[in-house]
């Protein structure tokens, strides 16, 4: 998909439902900054949300499909992002579906700094850089903060990158799984699995 910011690659999957039923919603997911799609953890958001009925979109950045590592800006990362969005919503299969964002890493901050923009009604966060690995100071946590939406995140007990907090501020629920292991979140699939589904079920009524 062509973007401000270059071309796009997407993924789209759609749930096996009975007598042509319409999916229950949509899910946008991003990778890690120098990370794919197949990453294990997104792999597994991808098989719950389908299972619970959801279409799902696996979104890589212009960047990647050029074959750099090193990510884009954050205004380019975004742009490409509810660029990606507008041409799905196109699509008539896919307009009016309530929507939820997604990510790894890099790609958990694009899906928190656009929630609002994009209209979406929850994000699932899977390892949130909150701050570079030994600079605290440098914190990201404004971002979360302004997802405006409920957000779940999956967070690695030992994660470098910090541990977010959860929060019922103004009202919009952040809740934080935390799992044994670092920012891989090579374990605990299973878990990810059944927290994702309920999330999902919960945000696409």
């Amino acid at each position: 998909m062509a973007t401000p910011a270059g071309e796009a690659w997407v993924d789209v999957d759609r749930p096996a439902l009975r007598d042509a039923a319409a999916p229950r919603g949509l899910l946008m997911i991003g990778h890690g900054a120098g990370g794919t799609v197949e990453a294990p953890d997104i792999l597994v958001v991808r098989a719950a949300c389908l299972a619970a009925g959801l279409a799902v979109a696996a979104v890589t950045q212009p960047y990647r499909v050029a074959g750099r590592k090193a990510p884009a800006p954050a205004a380019a990362l975004d742009l490409a992002w509810l660029a990606v969005l507008a041409e799905l919503r196109s699509d008539p299969a896919l307009g009016d579906l309530p929507l939820l964002a997604a990510g790894r890493s890099s790609g958990a901050r694009v899906a928190c700094r656009t929630a609002v923009a994009a209209g979406a009604r929850g994000v699932i966060a899977l390892a949130f850089p909150l701050h570079p690995p030994g600079r605290p100071e440098k914190t990201r946590q404004a971002e979360l903060d302004a997802a405006g939406v409920p957000v779940l995140v999956f967070q690695g007990s030992s994660d470098p990158f910090g541990m977010p907090e959860p929060s019922t501020a103004r009202g919009r629920r952040r809740e934080v799984v935390v799992l044994p292991g670092d920012h891989a979140l090579r374990r605990e699939h299973q878990q990810i699995a059944a927290q994702t589904r309920r999330f999902a079920l919960a945000r696409t009524r």
